[in-house]
């Protein structure tokens, strides 16, 4: 998948908060329905803003430490960050013109 890439306790460092620019993390589970209704979508932007913005995926069972530190309580939750800084946040699966309208705000940011 082109601009998807996962993301680990051991890369979130490299690719989050040391990341130049846009990047989108979206903390998901296996186990969660509505991670499932957004996981395409959420793969359509990252093909859609290929080279404009980082999107990556950690999941909240396998990386319980990052959850707890972001203070992630509902999931998905999609966290937009710039140049390694929280710039806004959407939780629960949402339309994709609503996350595409969030992408080209925070962009001209």
């Amino acid at each position: 998948m082109e601009g998807l890439l996962k993301v680990n306790s051991e890369s979130w460092e490299r690719e989050v908060l040391e990341a130049k620019g846009h990047v989108l993390v979206d903390f998901w589970a296996s186990w969660c329905g509505p991670c499932m209704m957004i996981a395409p979508i959420i793969e359509e932007m990252a093909t859609e803003y290929a080279g404009k913005l980082k999107v990556l995926k950690l999941n909240t069972d396998e990386n319980p430490e990052i959850a707890s530190r972001y203070k992630i309580m509902g999931i998905p939750t999609l966290i937009f960050f710039k140049d390694g800084k929280i710039v806004d946040q959407i939780v629960g699966a949402v339309p994709k013109s609503q996350l595409k309208t969030k992408i080209d705000s925070m962009m001209v940011k």
